[in-house]
């Protein structure tokens, strides 16, 4: 609004450099890009982000299988046991030697973590495979996939206008050296002079 303002100030006006005029009209582009141009960019990343990972999530969920596992013994707990994907980022998490069938009928015993808060012998829970039974990390779901497509628009458009700004303010960061350049040039040609006029010398 302030540069439409301002071509409007500088419509027909006098006073009116050139380079007022470019500085409005800079402005005024810049807005119409950051409106237009950058929502525009940030739609098409987002869409093109959730497109790939919508596929992912499709992958991993038919190359990620769900089975039960059941607990042979508690482990020492470790330092770092923290469940990654919980709501707070810090959730414990049991240490377990688990027993547990692959979906292609393979029987498998490891170490996992588990969220159970007193695991006992016998215990069951459930756990994510690959095909041949070995432990996955869980698939992504659809709904985070889209948050995180949405997130990646928005952080797109938000970066190209902060660039289109920033070339706003570099242009006219340079009109304005050019403007104190040319009034450097006219002082310097009217300093000897200034202050002398009609004095007959």
């Amino acid at each position: 609004m302030r540069a439409i303002r301002g071509l409007w100030r500088w419509r027909g006006n006098p006073l009116c450099r050139t380079s007022d005029l470019a500085e409005a009209w800079v402005a005024l582009t810049a807005l119409l890009l950051i409106l237009s141009v950058a929502p525009l960019i940030g739609a098409l990343v987002g869409g093109a982000a959730h497109g790939a990972l919508q596929r992912s999530v499709r992958d991993q969920h038919e190359s990620r299988h769900r089975v039960t596992a059941t607990v042979v013994r508690a482990l020492e707990r470790s330092p770092l046991s923290v469940d990654p994907e919980g709501a707070s980022g810090e959730d414990l998490r049991s240490r377990v030697l688990a027993d547990w069938t692959g979906p292609d009928g393979s029987r498998h015993e490891a170490p996992v973590l588990v969220g159970i808060h007193d695991p006992g012998s016998g215990d069951r829970f459930a756990m994510w495979t690959d095909a041949r039974g070995r432990e996955v990390a869980r698939p992504l779901d659809a709904e985070t996939a889209t948050t995180h497509a949405v997130l990646a628009g928005l952080g797109t458009a938000v970066v190209a206008a902060a660039l289109v700004e920033a070339a706003r303010r570099i242009v006219v960061w340079r009109l304005v050296c050019r403007r104190y350049a040319r009034l450097e040039q006219e002082w310097e040609r009217a300093g000897p002079d200034w202050g002398r006029t009609g004095a007959g010398s």
